[in-house]
């Protein structure tokens, strides 16, 4: 037999990860990592935080799964948290974001059909997005190297380029169901969409009565220093996905939604067999208990203020390697001027210091939210060290 027993669809490092703490993941040789990567904006309080791991194991010497045939006192606990905190007036729990995202298609189609406008379908989505790796959620993204082998993707999506207010406002046609949209592209580079077009896409959902969604699965839960980065941007969506940070570790995701997008949400058009389970519940209730107050996002707001004034500072020192800095608090992108992967494992091999390769050039620096100087300092130190050690002509690797 020749093929791995883990399916072979990741081009797996040598990092073996088996313990963690705090901000830093020790592989199973004892070998010590500095996590700016944070499972990819998932670890959020790090790898050892108390609270988190006390609810989790409280719940689970309690009740870890419930079928949601039966009333569920944490989920309503908190779906009201939620909805309390954000703009949304109902919640459905999901295993992770393209899930979150998969409900978040439903709900827009479902609105506009539930009244019988059922040629209303199409979502207009935007170029570099990565909403997931679903059938429904690769459709969704123009990116060829996630639809290859999977052909033939699913209908009704349109692609534009992100952040072109005209190019959204052409292609609306008789079976426009909303916009899909990630307020600071993640996998797209950590680039940012304008006030102006946030804004112009809203007054467009109004004109045409059409569902506006955004996709925060990676920019949500207090990673920009608002508890969601479209509180930045002084827009509200109909439709919010969330995941990665919501479970601080543990895999859940919700989907998010006004009364009025969700009237087509009713019962039997959708379900999951785990979304919601009391031990997903217990993890996001222990994250909303440290992350949604004003202190907690003052401290992720000026932390992100200091670790990119640290690399915009840094990075002309290395004109040849690096172009700029990006992003939000601690969501932040630097651009290079080679490509980023090979950078991105000089790093890890060779100083022990664990960042994201993206697309647009560009390396994304995702720490967990409780860093503080301390690790501000490590990561400088280390990325100095392998800016200082890489050969642009021959990158080590």
């Amino acid at each position: 037999m020749s093929i791995t027993p883990l399916m072979p669809v990741y081009p797996r490092c040598g990092v073996r990860p088996v313990r963690g703490e705090h901000c830093h993941l020790i592989s199973e040789d004892g070998t010590r990592y500095l996590d700016f990567a944070s499972g990819i904006a998932v670890n959020l309080l790090g790898h050892s935080n108390e609270h988190l791991i006390g609810a989790i194991q409280r719940q689970a010497a309690t009740l870890m799964h419930v079928s949601n045939l039966y009333g569920s006192p944490q989920g309503e606990r908190l779906a009201q948290r939620l909805v309390d905190l954000t703009f949304a007036d109902t919640v459905f729990f999901t295993n992770s974001g393209a899930e979150a995202v998969e409900c978040a298609i439903k709900t827009a189609r479902a609105y506009h059909q539930h009244v019988g406008n059922t040629d209303k379908y199409e979502l207009i989505t935007f170029r570099n997005a990565f909403h997931g790796r679903t059938m429904a959620t690769i459709s969704a993204s123009n990116q060829e190297k996630m639809h290859h082998g999977f052909l033939p993707l699913l209908q009704g999506f349109k692609y534009v380029d992100f952040d072109d207010l005209e190019g959204a406002r052409a292609v609306i046609g008789p079976n426009t169901a909303g916009f899909l949209v990630e307020p600071i592209q993640g996998e797209g580079g950590i680039r940012d969409a304008s006030e102006a077009f946030l804004k112009g896409l809203r007054a467009l959902c109004d004109e045409h009565d059409l569902v506006l969604i955004f996709d925060e699965v990676q920019c949500g839960v207090a990673r920009t220093g608002t508890l969601y980065a479209y509180e930045q941007y002084g827009v509200t969506p109909d439709v919010m996905a969330t995941a990665k940070g919501i479970g601080g570790g543990f895999p859940m995701g919700a989907c998010l939604a006004t009364e009025k997008a969700a009237r087509g949400m009713v019962i039997g058009t959708h379900g999951s067999t785990y979304g919601g389970n009391p031990l997903a519940m217990a993890a996001g209730e222990a994250v909303l208990d440290v992350v949604a107050n004003p202190e907690f996002l003052a401290q992720v707001t000026a932390t992100g203020e200091r670790l990119r004034g640290r690399l915009e500072q840094f990075i002309g020192n290395y004109p040849d390697l690096f172009e700029l800095v990006r992003g939000r608090g601690l969501m932040l992108g630097v651009k290079m001027k080679v490509e980023p992967r090979p950078f991105v494992a000089h790093m890890r091999d060779n100083h022990q210091l664990l960042a994201v390769a993206a697309g647009d050039m560009t390396f994304r620096v995702l720490p967990p939210l409780v860093i503080g100087d301390a690790e501000i300092d490590e990561f400088m130190d280390k990325l100095s060290a392998a800016a200082a050690s890489y050969s642009v002509e021959s990158p080590a690797t």
